[in-house]
């Protein structure tokens, strides 16, 4: 398989082309923990505007895209199960701190949403509006990064 074509399949996992493409260029990687280590390697030396790349991928939280049927889409579902549709309260507050978020820090709010209620969080997502800057960007790269291992062990179908 074709580098760029190795790069494309495995860009739902993380969203930043950089990342996909210096994880592809790795092949083979036959140890599934050298693969993680890996990943989290090249994660953490990416470049800001990378993470936001992979940030951009993410719906909000509390929102979905009905009609889109993509492995990302998909998978954004599946990780934000812990918002109820029928809690309207709850998905209004998130709907206006992740407005407050964008304002803050100029992305969307990043979490890893994978066996959290919807209450959980909005706790996080508060307790978030209170970091600095580079604090912020930090914690959103570090919560992506676990994003990006749950997603690849569903891609190698662990």
């Amino acid at each position: 398989m074709a580098l760029s074509d190795a790069a494309e399949e495995i860009l739902p996992c993380c969203g930043s082309r950089r990342w996909a493409h210096a994880l592809a260029r790795l092949r083979p990687l036959l140890e599934v923990e050298v693969l993680f280590e890996k990943s989290d390697e090249i994660w953490r030396q990416l470049a800001p505007t990378d993470w936001d790349e992979a940030f951009s991928c993410h719906p909000r939280i509390g929102e979905t895209k009905e009609h889109d049927t993509t492995t990302w889409s998909r998978w954004s579902s599946q990780e934000q199960s812990g918002v109820d549709p029928s809690r309207q309260d709850i998905r209004d507050q998130l709907r206006d701190a992740n407005r407050r978020y964008e304002e803050r820090f100029g992305r969307i709010y990043i979490v890893c949403a994978t066996g959290k209620s919807a209450e959980e969080m909005l706790a996080m997502l508060y307790r978030r509006l209170e970091n600095d800057d580079g604090t912020e960007l930090n914690e959103a790269a570090d919560q992506q990064r676990l994003i990006t291992q749950l997603r690849l062990r569903k891609w190698l179908g662990l």
